[in-house]
């Protein structure tokens, strides 16, 4: 019986580690899919459904949709080159649907146009879940922390 209590036991911390890392690559495609300028990619990371999400100065959105149109009329200007760096992440898978996680984040912006400059940092706070076969955001709450503007 403990031979087999003790497989249980494995099989759910690997399926843990499994489902952080597929977390942590699920917050990278959404970091690339921003500086990538690809709304189709920033969307998929997103439940279909329901998702709520805010970004501090941007503002909040209802769904993935609300989200995608603003950062394309924003930020998808050849002109804007944006580089989101997110770092000491932390992952907590609640059960095998739900998890959260936080992300600290510094992200840069050069707009060639006018010559602004960007600097901004913060901290996400996500909520995951697991549909379908893989794990998307359903919530995304960023909170600024630091926060400059100017122009060369």
């Amino acid at each position: 019986m403990t031979d087999m209590t003790d497989m249980k036991s494995l099989a759910q911390r690997l399926g843990r580690l499994e489902a952080a890392d597929a977390i942590r690559a699920l917050k990278l495609r959404y970091l690339r899919a921003c500086d990538d300028k690809n709304p189709d990619g920033m969307r998929a990371c997103f439940v279909a459904d329901g998702a709520h999400i805010h970004y501090d100065r941007i503002g909040s959105f209802v769904g993935r949709d609300a989200l995608v149109q603003c950062f394309t009329e924003l930020a998808c200007r050849p002109t804007l080159r944006e580089m989101h760096f997110a770092g000491q992440g932390d992952v907590q898978v609640l059960d095998d649907g739900t998890a959260r996680g936080s992300w600290d984040l510094a992200y840069l912006a050069f707009d060639d146009a006018n010559g602004g400059r960007t600097f901004l940092s913060g901290r996400y706070a996500d909520e995951y879940v697991f549909v379908d076969g893989e794990w998307l955001m359903r919530s995304t709450v960023f909170t600024t922390g630091l926060f400059a503007q100017g122009m060369p």
